[in-house]
């Protein structure tokens, strides 16, 4: 009997832009007003579908909006997007997507995504010249020999470390770049392709969900909810130790079964395809590690470097991540001595082999699109803001991490949940005599968590590098996602007696 072959990346998301299509015929259309600062003329605009109101920068209009968030944060900048006014949803005219918007839609996402795409594609390039020096392989061949019979500190470490990344400043689109590279590390210390995948995104996944000084995540989200972001930090730590000790440990058992017999992996059918695919045979090689070939690694990882120090602490975003990268590409074919036709080629077939990554993302992004134009984003917060009243506050804190569970699939933007949402929601807390850092705490954890599964997220673009299809991963990431959503579900309930 033939079996039957799990839809493609590409295919997955069709069809969840196809089902998001339909939700904009059934779901009402509603919206809720929203409120920006104006740094050029110090006011805010008010706008509703109707019309556009500009309103004095001050404490008393917050105050009769209802929006607890003190007008520094505005003036400050730490509030930068516009938010959700509360009490303030009306239902409108339907504005179902037709066709016609259906077909557009991925085509709108990659014009929405282009810097993340362009990054994507900028790191496909830098790998292709990579490819071509042999630094690659020389180095990982070194590497295998170094690690050799400590190979599981390759796992502790990239994970913790990665993990490291996304709970300090939100490391997520730029793990992007670590799959081409550490793949093969993994390969070569004789794990399949899973288990690097695992440690790079569960890491970052990790990370993210137990945000402490993510300014992308906690401390936009408890700006927009008028606490300081300090406020629960202490049980976000404790979180973040227990979850990411668990899918360590998690980790390191399936990887330490594939070591002893590889046939127990559960991508063995792909095995040869994903050694080829990342040049592992290659790794074996006589190939010299020359000083020549130490300059190009040592640049090569100096690239990672400077991106992080500067999205860290230098305000970057893709703009400046993209042209390090591009720099490291063209510096690195100056000390391999690449000719220049030759450096072309090689890059423009590296940016290709990532092509179908940055449609993966475009397609993503053209489903949250879909819904935005659909205006079912804010109905569907409304009704899920409503179904929390009168509960004790445990029942409360549970309900809640599961809505924003739910909330991430249409809105996969963590900033963009955040400002959305926290006005709305953050004020249920103060009903059931909560502190509003139980809300923020709610809405990473939720999104968090299910995050490692969103096919709306990241994950299908990683699985798309890696080659590993969604129904593989959800294999070995279901009995983790039980444990964590378990570990989640005890932690909270304890912080909130």
């Amino acid at each position: 009997m033939k079996k039957l072959k799990f839809p493609t990346a590409q295919t997955i998301l069709i069809l969840i832009a196809v089902f998001t299509a339909i939700l904009t015929w059934l779901v009402p259309a509603g919206k809720y007003d929203s409120l920006a600062y104006n740094a050029t003329s110090n006011t805010f605009t008010k706008t509703s579908l109707e019309e556009s109101t500009e309103l004095p920068a001050t404490v008393e209009t917050l105050e009769n909006l209802n929006i607890k968030i003190p007008i520094q944060k505005f003036t400050n900048g730490d509030i930068y997007k516009p938010i959700g006014i509360p009490d303030t949803y009306k239902e409108l005219e339907p504005n179902p997507q037709g066709l016609g918007a259906l077909v557009k839609s991925p085509v709108k996402g990659i014009i929405a995504a282009a810097d993340i795409i362009f990054l994507i594609l900028i790191i496909g390039g830098l790998i292709g010249i990579m490819n071509l020096t042999g630094a690659f392989d020389a180095g990982i061949s070194w590497l295998a020999k170094i690690l050799k019979g400590r190979e599981y500190i390759l796992i502790v470490v990239v994970t913790t470390l990665i993990a490291a990344g996304g709970t300090t400043f939100g490391l997520a689109e730029e793990t992007m770049a670590f799959y081409p590279i550490l793949i093969p590390v993994f390969l070569a210390a004789k794990y399949d392709g899973m288990v690097g995948l695992a440690c790079i995104f569960l890491g970052s996944g990790i990370g993210s969900m137990c945000s402490t000084t993510n300014p992308f995540a906690t401390i936009i989200a408890s700006d927009a909810a008028g606490i300081n972001w300090t406020t629960g930090l202490n049980n976000r730590i404790i979180m973040l130790l227990v979850c990411l000790t668990i899918t360590i440990v998690y980790i390191l058992r399936y990887a330490k079964r594939v070591k002893n017999d590889p046939s127990r992996s559960l991508i063995f059918d792909q095995k040869e395809a994903q050694e080829k695919l990342f040049g592992i045979h290659d790794a074996n090689t006589t190939t010299k590690f020359t000083n020549r070939l130490r300059l190009i690694i040592t640049v090569f990882s100096l690239c990672f470097i400077v991106m992080i120090v500067g999205v860290s602490f230098l305000d970057w975003w893709f703009v400046e991540m993209t042209s390090t990268f591009l720099l490291g590409a063209i510096l690195i074919g100056i000390i391999g001595k690449v000719k220049e036709i030759v450096f072309v080629e090689a890059f423009a077939k590296g940016a290709a082999e990532l092509l179908s990554v940055a449609f993966i993302v475009g397609i993503a992004r053209g489903v949250t699109i879909l819904m935005e134009d659909g205006l079912i984003s804010d109905t569907i917060l409304y009704h899920a803001s409503t179904i929390t009243q009168g509960m004790n506050k445990g029942v409360f804190a549970n309900v809640m991490l599961y809505i924003y569970g739910g909330l991430s699939f249409f809105m996969p933007s963590s900033t963009g949940m955040a400002v959305l949402t926290m006005p709305i929601m953050s004020p249920l807390a103060d009903t059931v005599n909560l502190g509003r850092e139980t809300i923020v705490d709610t809405y990473q954890y939720g999104m968090g968590l299910f995050y490692l599964i969103n096919p709306t997220g990241l994950i299908l673009a990683a699985l798309a590098i890696v080659k590993i299809g969604f129904n593989k991963w959800l294999q070995f990431m279901m009995p983790l996602l039980f444990l964590l959503l378990i570990a989640t579900m005890i932690l909270l309930t304890i912080s909130v007696y």
